[in-house]
């Protein structure tokens, strides 16, 4: 690999691991007034534009759309969409698709948790969510990616090409399995113009940004 192309490869990676830490923030409980401070959609707007441009109309979308709701009815939409306490319209967690049962905590939970251990990843005391959960697996890419750029700034190439492999083994044998359904489930659960453009966003970049092998 050439000074040039390890130089692109590394500004690829890094627009990738940002998409996906702020695409990450987007499932969370909502506040308002932290993504205005923190420009988000204008960040995850312009790190799209380089790795997955189609998914930046839904980004538009989502940044219109929060501006005609005022943070009681975004967390309604949230609580209905993902937390409950009834029953749950996209429930956000990877094991209620993969497993047998539509489950928390099966065996794909167990998996993934495997996953975070062997990359000496532990859950952190004040973090509520399972380890499946969509914004945890992503921000697990997003980690990997990390990893690899790491290995590239240092121009070794057998690291980064092993995190490449295991951010590509991780996202097709979980992420990419289950998320395509869940976003099905937010847009037939909700009527509120956010998460349905979220879900848009979400489904597009799963499809297309994480084959990233295709990207550099």
């Amino acid at each position: 690999m050439s000074d040039s192309q390890k130089e692109q490869a590394i500004s690829i990676r890094k627009k990738q691991e940002n998409g996906l830490r702020l695409l990450a923030a987007c499932f969370y409980e909502p506040d308002k007034k932290l993504l205005a401070e923190q420009n988000l959609f204008e960040h995850l707007r312009g790190c799209l534009h380089a790795v997955c441009p189609e998914a930046v109309a839904s980004v538009d979308g989502m940044e219109k759309a929060i501006a005609r709701y005022s943070d009681e009815q975004l967390k309604v939409a949230y609580a209905k969409l993902f937390v409950g306490p009834f029953a749950l319209a996209a429930a956000p967690y990877g094991s209620v698709y993969l497993d047998e049962g539509r489950r928390v905590m099966g065996d794909s939970t167990m998996e993934v948790i495997k996953w975070y251990e062997q990359e000496g990843l532990a859950r952190s005391e004040d973090c509520k969510d399972l380890a499946d959960h969509i914004a945890i697996e992503l921000e697990f890419v997003s980690f990997l990616i990390c990893k690899e750029i790491g290995a590239l700034e240092q121009a070794d190439l057998h690291t980064a090409e092993t995190y490449a492999a295991k951010r590509q083994s991780f996202t097709d044998t979980l992420l990419c399995s289950w998320v395509p359904e869940f976003c099905e489930k937010i847009r037939q659960g909700t009527d509120n113009a956010f998460y349905t453009a979220l879900a848009d966003c979400a489904s597009t970049v799963v499809r297309q940004a994480l084959q990233l092998q295709d990207q550099a």
